[in-house]
């Protein structure tokens, strides 16, 4: 390894040293950002941090500037190059961290590089935020962006960069930090003639026994066959209604050699960006050349400029009857080229595709048909009976006005302990949320991180604000199957210690917080991963159901898993969900509710409709629990999340909806927030906020001569007016589920 000329040592047992910047740096907390003064204000990382005019025999060169900086002799991948920030950087305040690097060495041609926060808050706890990262290599300089944002106010905080494996060094040609001023948001698209149910593929149906402008991905032989339901999938027939009759033909794909051969047809000129367009297909398989494996998945596709997007997966067994496949997407960019094509099977199984639909979905009218639909499931007629009135005075009508102060329907979120040092989080959390999920704090490896060393300060200190503030929480999670997601020390144990360490974890959370949480998710995500059930045998997923309710009996558990409800994931199908549920049902496990994720993009009403029917037969209430949309155009975001709040709203197996958070940077989903990090209220969070207002029933009107005054409202809390000939009086009400009208008695005799 050469490295030449000019070079500067800097490590970390040299103090900071604070320079003078110059006026174009003003703005920015990081001194010397540029390393025009070498390596001044800058140190290694658990290593050495050198200066550079070139390297590798001049073959690597600044991109800007004269000089750059390298982190060598790392022997950690923590180990990098860093700069202390403290008592520059403002608390509720967006910063935007950019820089350029790249890496040499160690025969590395592409690692991650990382730029991460190292925090010491005030009550002397270490805390790590991953700003952002980058794929760097040893060719080019690449530049890493990102932001972060400081809720609290800590003692340190150190700026560093890490990630490439030991005895790689991390190159930086610049880093700075500056203030992330908010972005205008972009304008609410316009859809010009959005042809809304129109099918933009052709010869969809052979009809004539022709297949173009199909084509074929490899080279696979298409025909045409018949045979296929004439009739459209349920879920496209949910959203378009009455429909002419399939054809009857479908495409039959022989000669298959490989999975991803299938017919295709390019739908480039025909695709409008940011409309939501919904898929629909019947599809099925047969034996060709082999039988291959059962069950086989069926996925249409799109390749937008040779990016793969999901547009629906089913499972279908090879001689199995026709299935439907449904699924949903949008793009939010210009594409050059947009290929919708079918693949899948394993080779030699034959495929056969009837009556595909693409069309662009009218979410607005879906919405007003679900207001009605939430007029049924959602309100109560109520009556209040009015005694005590003065009958003297008949030229005087007594008026009322009736206002719901809350909809007692459960719309929670996910907060973070860093979350609640942020007055203003708290403050907009408190006043538009009455449930509540911790991100992190309540899982196994942050409760115990290292074997017998426990932490439930944060989840202690989360819970005492919600539980101040009359805010129900979800306890989330006491177990998580996937094994990427277990700490360490617990995959190294043998199976005795394993399940020695399931109970002691049952017993340890379940006993210090008995009756505070509401909710458990049991065990996280049971049809994406299996680390427990292979270790320690199939029934130790309802063992789990069964010490929780014996040490809590009052918290109802939960299932929850992801992809449940947008038919991305066969692995998560609702028929696989259900399957899950009644086989822990049968292994005695006290189900008591059946949690959605609800990560979910581009969602379209039927598709999610369709999971619910199909998981509500199981009898047990139905959550969202991990909730959130994403879009980089805040309008379209809005609508997003609005299809998702109106369709649990108007379901009645749905019982609660908790969102993923809400607050920018505190969220694991770009483009998801409905607040700003400095704490505006994005377009998307104004449309949340418009919905929480329509789920609030008001009434006016006037006392009827039989002494009684009738409307339909809402579930929750209510405050009502009476203006009396002798002066107003102030009740308040709760109306709670029923069938019944609710009869309430209100004596205005005392005035």
């Amino acid at each position: 390894m050469e490295k030449n000329t000019k070079v500067t040592l800097a490590n970390d047992a040299e103090d900071d040293k604070v320079h003078h910047h110059t006026n174009k740096e003003q703005d920015s907390i990081i001194l010397n950002p540029n390393f025009e003064d070498g390596l001044n204000n800058w140190n290694g990382r658990g290593c050495k941090a050198v200066l550079h005019e070139s390297m590798d025999g001049g073959k690597i060169v600044p991109l800007s500037g004269h000089v750059f900086a390298a982190a060598t002799e790392r022997k950690a991948a923590w180990n990098g190059i860093q700069q202390e920030i403290s008592g520059r950087c403002q608390r509720k305040r967006v910063y935007e961290v950019t820089s350029v690097v790249r890496i040499f060495g160690n025969n590395a041609t592409s690692a991650t590089v990382q730029a991460t926060l190292w925090v010491l808050n005030a009550n002397q706890r270490e805390q790590y935020i991953a700003i952002a990262n980058v794929q760097a290599s040893n060719k080019d300089w690449v530049e890493l962006k990102g932001k972060f944002l400081i809720h609290g106010s800590p003692s340190r905080i150190i700026l560093y960069l890490e990630g490439p494996p030991p005895g790689t060094d991390i190159l930086v040609n610049t880093l700075d930090v500056k203030h992330a001023r908010r972005n205008r948001p972009s304008p609410p698209p316009f859809y010009e003639n959005p042809g809304f149910g129109i099918n933009i593929v052709e010869n969809s149906e052979v009809r004539d026994g022709e297949t173009q402008p199909w084509f074929t991905l490899g080279n696979c032989k298409l025909g045409v066959g018949q045979g296929a339901p004439r009739t459209l999938p349920p879920m496209a027939r949910e959203t378009l209604g009455s429909h002419k009759p399939l054809g009857g033909s479908y495409i039959l794909v022989t000669n298959r050699s490989q999975t991803w051969m299938g017919p295709a047809q390019m739908i480039t000129d025909k695709i409008k960006l940011f409309l939501t367009y919904q898929i629909s297909a019947w599809v099925k398989l047969s034996v060709g050349a082999s039988s291959g494996i059962n069950p086989q998945n069926v996925n249409i596709a799109l390749s937008v400029d040779n990016q793969w997007v999901n547009g629906g997966q089913v499972e279908v067994s090879v001689g199995e009857t026709w299935h439907e496949l449904g699924g949903s997407f949008r793009l939010e960019k210009q594409p050059q080229n947009v290929m919708v094509y079918v693949q899948g099977p394993a080779a030699g199984i034959d495929l056969m595709i009837a009556g595909l639909q693409i069309f662009p979905v009218d979410r607005r009218e879906r919405i007003r048909c679900l207001k009605k639909q939430v007029d049924e499931v959602r309100k109560r007629d109520i009556i209040l009976k009015f005694s005590g009135l003065d009958e003297s005075c008949d030229l005087f009508p007594y008026i009322v006005k009736v206002k719901q102060t809350h909809n007692s329907f459960p719309v929670g979120t996910c907060i973070n302990r860093t979350d609640i040092d942020n007055e203003d989080f708290v403050d907009f959390f408190i006043k538009n949320f009455n449930w509540a999920v911790f991100g992190n704090e309540l899982k196994w490896y942050w409760t115990e991180a290292e074997r017998g060393k426990l932490n439930y300060q944060d989840a202690d200190d989360m819970l005492d604000l919600c539980i101040g503030n009359n805010i129900n929480v979800r306890g989330h999670c006491i177990f998580w199957e996937v094994e990427s997601t277990v700490q360490p020390w617990v995959r190294q144990l043998n199976k005795t210690e394993l399940m020695n360490a399931v109970q002691k974890r049952l017993t340890d959370i379940l006993t210090r917080y008995k009756g505070k949480f509401k909710h458990y998710d049991v065990n996280n995500e049971m049809l994406h991963g299996s680390f427990y059930q292979d270790r320690l045998g199939k029934g130790v997923r309802a063992l789990m159901f069964n010490i929780a309710h014996k040490l809590d009996p009052s918290a109802l558990l939960f299932v929850n898993d992801y992809h449940v409800e947008d038919g991305d994931d066969t692995r998560s199908s609702p028929e696989k969900y259900s399957r899950l549920v009644l086989e822990l049902e049968a292994q005695g496990a006290p189900i008591g509710g059946i949690g959605i994720q609800g990560h979910i993009d581009s969602p379209v009403g039927a598709i999610v409709s369709s999971a619910l029917d199909n998981l509500s037969v199981l009898g047990h209430p139905i959550w969202f629990t991990e909730l959130d949309v994403s879009s980089r155009n805040e309008f379209v975001r809005g609508e997003d999340l609005e299809v998702m709040l109106w369709e649990a709203f108007a379901h009645p197996a749905v019982e609660g909806i908790m969102l993923w958070g809400f607050w920018e940077l505190s969220m694991s989903r770009e483009n998801s927030n409905l607040v700003e990090g400095e704490g505006e209220v994005n377009e998307a969070g104004k449309r949340f906020l418009d919905v929480k207002q329509e789920w609030l029933s008001h009434a006016y009107g006037i006392i009827s001569d039989e002494s009684e005054f009738i409307f339909r409202g809402y579930h929750g809390t209510y405050a009502v007016e009476v203006c009396t000939p002798a002066g107003i009086v102030l009740k308040t009400f709760v109306v709670e589920k029923g069938e019944s009208p609710l009869v309430l008695s209100i004596d205005l005799s005392y005035l």
